[in-house]
């Protein structure tokens, strides 16, 4: 039988969804991310130019990936909240913010700790990590834009505004390397050729990505429970919920 996917379209019926899917994306991510760090940190072989430093990729290339894909979502579903007028649209847009910027600063983060020991500094203006800080300033002052509106439409527009307009960030981080002289080494994976690393590396990386993706899904979904109920509460069913389990 077809899924009716309309159905949960609602907040009040995507509510009580999201709370039983919270659980499955939880224990996936934990259970992925202890096979994806076994693999890389004691499976996976030792880099011949870059030693043992090169492990950090494990954690900082999946981090890089899910910062520009949860930030395309964020202005997915901004977009449709804009031109459909759906609240629980709006309402994921504003739930995946904070999970995009938590990659993003890891994305920072870690590639500091892997361009000193390759670069000899923690940084340097290199044009991917330039676009990449830049990621990081979209989605703080998206949060920063919707914390400052009080009314919940307004805010919801306006941040899907600049979601959109941020959007072409996503295209220049990507291809930065191609088209400016950069530091920064070229993608891991790439659909136009083979893989430049050992297939042990590869599985590690792409488990690690799954890991990643699952706790993003299990996180935004936990803050738009949250949302919800904050922004339903005077629904009648959200007044119902009081003294229900979840």
């Amino acid at each position: 039988m077809a899924l009716n996917w309309f159905k949960y379209s609602s907040p009040q019926t995507f509510y009580p969804l999201a709370g039983r899917l919270i659980p499955v994306f939880a224990v996936l991510a934990a259970v992925l991310g202890a096979v994806g760090l076994y693999i890389g940190f004691f499976v996976a072989p030792t880099d011949f130019q870059q030693g043992e430093a090169y492990r950090i990729i494990f954690i900082h290339v999946p981090a890089a990936w899910m910062s520009m894909f949860i930030y395309l979502v964020m202005a997915g579903w901004a977009a449709f909240g804009l031109i459909l007028n759906t609240r629980l649209s709006s309402m994921m847009a504003t739930a995946l913010a904070p999970t995009g910027a938590l990659m993003t600063f890891l994305a920072l983060w870690t590639g500091s700790l892997w361009g000193k020991p390759m670069w000899g500094t923690w940084w340097a203006w290199d044009a991917r990590m330039t676009s990449e800080l830049i990621l990081l300033f979209l989605y703080i002052g998206f949060m920063a834009l919707q914390a400052s509106i009080d009314d919940p439409r307004r805010a919801d527009k306006a941040g899907a505004i600049l979601a959109l307009v941020g959007a072409v960030n996503v295209p220049i981080i990507y291809f930065s390397v191609k088209w400016w002289n950069t530091l920064h080494q070229g993608s891991s994976i790439s659909f136009g050729r083979s893989p430049s690393m050992a297939s042990t590396m590869l599985l590690g990386m792409l488990v690690m990505a799954l890991a990643y993706w699952m706790y993003c899904i299990a996180a935004a979904l936990m803050r738009v429970r949250s949302i919800i109920l904050e922004r339903e509460r005077n629904a009648q069913w959200v007044r119902d919920l009081k003294g229900a389990p979840a």
